[in-house]
């Protein structure tokens, strides 16, 4: 099927594959303004979650683009060396069979990748959780899944394994700080503090609080201490920084008041 080797098939398949690139290049800057422009047009009116939606569709848009090139210029090449490309896609039979096995687990990729994306399950930007490993999603394709933990590990994964992962990213979280406090303080007293540390975190306008702040208590009764509790509702997965400044409050005011905060001690008695 093949035809001599001459040098002009060379240089046609080397303008081949220059047009591909080119067609890539065009193509990967077309869909990037695409999603550009809207972005700058309603930058303050769409919300983070339809960003990481835009930024996910592209990811998936140039990787489609890339596979049809990719598949384009492969079948060019080969009309090129004179492979009748009509018979070899019409007459392929057993060879079908056979590289459909082989590539069963690409095939599985591609349709677990629309399915990704169609059923939202997870978007770029994401914080997700696979087997143990806790990171942001920082591309998604119709092959794999990359994550990125916060010490900068990046895992790869095959989209037809994605299928038992936890999601951070989907609803808000909640600040919780449960604050030990001595039987003899009074109700009153605890009250008026936390109030307190409540409203300075209102007045702080973090932007990880999205909801209210409260506090509740009596929640339990430990051995040694009333527990009471604060919380605040946050962005997905953003409550560090306010339960770390609630801890703080919390401290400072007890010292000013000379409360001590309750801990655990052992009563070793001699014989």
């Amino acid at each position: 099927m093949i035809e001599n080797f001459d040098v002009n098939k060379l240089i046609s398949a080397l303008i081949y594959i220059v047009i591909a690139f080119i067609f890539y290049f065009i193509a990967s800057r077309v869909i990037d303004l695409f999603f550009k422009k809207p972005q700058e047009k309603f930058t303050e009116k769409l919300t983070a979650r339809q960003k990481q939606r835009m930024d996910t569709l592209r990811t998936m848009l140039k990787s489609i683009v890339t596979y049809v090139i990719i598949i384009a210029l492969v079948l060019a090449l080969l009309a090129n060396f004179g492979v009748d490309v009509t018979s070899l896609l019409a007459g392929l039979g057993i060879a079908t069979a056979i590289i459909g096995l082989a590539f069963q687990d690409l095939g599985k990729d591609l349709i677990a990748g629309f399915g990704i994306i169609m059923e939202r399950q997870y978007e770029v930007g994401d914080l997700i959780e696979v087997d143990g490993f806790r990171g942001r999603v920082t591309s998604l394709s119709l092959k794999s899944t990359k994550i990125k933990n916060y010490r900068g590990k990046e895992l790869v994964v095959a989209n037809r394994k994605m299928t038992s992962l936890v999601n951070y990213s989907t609803h808000n979280t909640l600040a919780q700080v449960d604050i030990p406090v001595p039987y003899n303080v009074k109700t009153e007293n605890i009250s008026a503090i936390l109030e307190k540390v409540c409203n300075d975190l209102r007045e702080a306008n973090l932007e990880q609080i999205v909801g209210e702040v409260k506090f509740y208590g009596p929640v339990k009764f430990d051995d040694s201490a009333v527990v009471w509790r604060v919380t605040a509702e946050c962005e997905p997965y953003r409550h560090f920084v306010p339960q770390r400044m609630i801890r703080q409050a919390v401290q400072e005011e007890f010292r000013k008041a000379r409360i001590e905060i309750p801990f655990q001690q052992i009563d070793i008695h001699n014989k």
